[in-house]
């Protein structure tokens, strides 16, 4: 079940960042739509309610781009950043409707990765794809008539990648969404006593390296539940 970097390819490693790049792309349409709906345009504005991934990597081509392509080129994992632009004041006035925009991001990396295993059981149950014998990140399944493939590549990838996309970004951790989403459950007040906490630099900072550090205790259970869902008759451990 563990990944090895030092069996990725340049083939495999671009499969990663262009999952990165559209999943990151969707999560980040998702928060500037939710939040034009709700009130605060600032997004819209920026033209960031768009698939378009040129309008988010203008805002963080570092993030966006040269670290996630470096990584999974040389990790066989792609890690990076993105960003929003909302009106702060907006969501002091509105904490719920924050709240709706944070959840609107792993939202849309739920949706994708529902879409991916609609596309696997389908594909399973029509015997396209067979059950491999030594799973990973990047191989959930194989095509039944000879083994890995460029499309259960993709497929593996986009719905691993989603998955853990959306687990840590509910995180109830600054600046994650799940500390936005938190935020709509209290009451006004106490939302936005905790958005003052939650803008400072230091604290944001704190919430990501504990977030860096719980994130690897969550991936390797979360991906076993996703293999059991994939492959309710097969045995992974």
């Amino acid at each position: 079940m563990d990944f090895d970097p030092a069996n990725i390819d340049v083939a495999t490693g671009l499969i990663w960042f262009l999952a990165f790049l559209f999943s990151t792309t969707v999560h980040e349409a998702m928060h500037a739509l939710a939040a034009w709906r709700l009130g605060d345009d600032t997004a819209y504005q920026g033209g960031q309610v768009s698939l378009n991934p040129a309008a988010h990597i203008e805002r963080e081509p570092i993030g966006m781009v040269v670290l996630p392509l470096l990584t999974s080129l040389t990790q066989g994992w792609a890690v990076g950043w993105a960003s929003c632009p909302y009106d702060p004041v907006w969501a002091r006035r509105y904490p719920g409707r924050a709240a709706l925009m944070a959840a609107a991001g792993p939202a849309g990396n739920l949706l994708i990765a529902i879409v991916v295993f609609i596309i696997l059981r389908i594909g399973l149950a029509a015997e396209w794809f067979v059950s491999p014998e030594h799973v990973s990140f990047d191989s959930i399944v194989e095509l039944a008539a000879g083994g890995p493939s460029f499309v259960t590549t993709l497929l593996s990838v986009f719905i691993v990648m989603n998955v853990f996309l959306c687990a840590f970004n509910l995180l109830p951790l600054p600046p994650l969404d799940g500390s936005a989403i938190l935020n709509g459950l209290l009451p006004d007040r106490h939302a936005v006593r905790l958005q003052e906490l939650q803008s400072n630099a230091m604290m944001s900072l704190l919430g990501l390296v504990i977030a860096w550090r719980l994130f690897p205790m969550v991936a390797d259970p979360l991906f076993l539940v996703l293999l059991r869902l994939v492959h309710p008759f097969d045995s992974y451990s």
